[in-house]
């Protein structure tokens, strides 16, 4: 295994910062210069964590692969439009949302995180009958752009009604266009095609979604 740079704390420097959003100069050598865009605060960086931090690190924000699993009926995977400004399109979208500073020292922030998006994005509750867990407790976005991270989480709902159906807890800067519920054979032409059925592109955690879903894993 090659040994890796060591960025030590010192050699940060912070470029740019605001409430959402900073930007650091990480000297990994004299003279040498990487720059990363994060959530996190300057002491906080992933660059900067040693082995045992970085394993046992918490990710910034969860994202849900949710399945609708009714008896009697085909399943679903739900996904939802959602403008995605730097792209400045309805994207196809799985629930996601950033993990709240009082959450996270729970055992279970993940999982109460994920509860709460699929709510406010849904409008679906987690019901007794359903099951939520953890897929993936943290996978980068891409990392050589961003140190961001996002906990994959999957919920199978068996009782969710339709009617339920709602975008109106957006919050903030959130706005919507509408759900998409793909059947499996309707989810593997959007992995083929790599559009969504409007012909638009989709993010990759919308990819992983639509594999995770697809190949079954979900029943696992």
């Amino acid at each position: 295994m090659a040994e890796r740079p060591q960025i030590k704390k010192e050699n940060v420097k912070s470029l740019f910062e605001s409430p959402y959003l900073r930007v650091a100069d990480l000297q990994y050598a004299p003279g040498k210069h990487y720059y990363d865009a994060t959530r996190r605060t300057m002491e906080n960086l992933t660059a900067v964590k040693s082995d045992e931090e970085f394993q046992s690190m918490l990710a910034d924000a969860v994202s849900c692969f949710v399945i609708l699993d009714g008896e009697g009926e085909e399943p679903r995977l739900l996904l939802s439009y959602e403008f995605r400004y730097p792209a400045g399109q309805y994207l196809l979208s799985v629930p996601a949302g950033l993990i709240d500073e009082e959450d996270r020292d729970k055992p279970d922030a993940l999982i109460t995180t994920a509860i709460r998006e699929i709510k406010e994005e849904t409008g679906l509750a987690i019901q007794d009958t359903d099951s939520v867990r953890i897929v993936n407790p943290l996978v980068f976005s891409t990392p050589g752009l961003t140190d961001e991270s996002n906990a994959l989480v999957c919920a199978v709902l068996r009782s969710a009604r339709l009617s339920d159906l709602s975008q109106e807890g957006a919050v903030g800067s959130e706005q919507f266009d509408g759900f998409c519920l793909l059947t499996k054979s309707q989810a593997r032409e959007v992995l083929g095609t790599g559009r969504d059925e409007r012909g638009k592109y989709y993010p990759l955690y919308t990819w992983a979604a639509l594999l995770y879903f697809v190949s079954d894993m979900w029943r696992q």
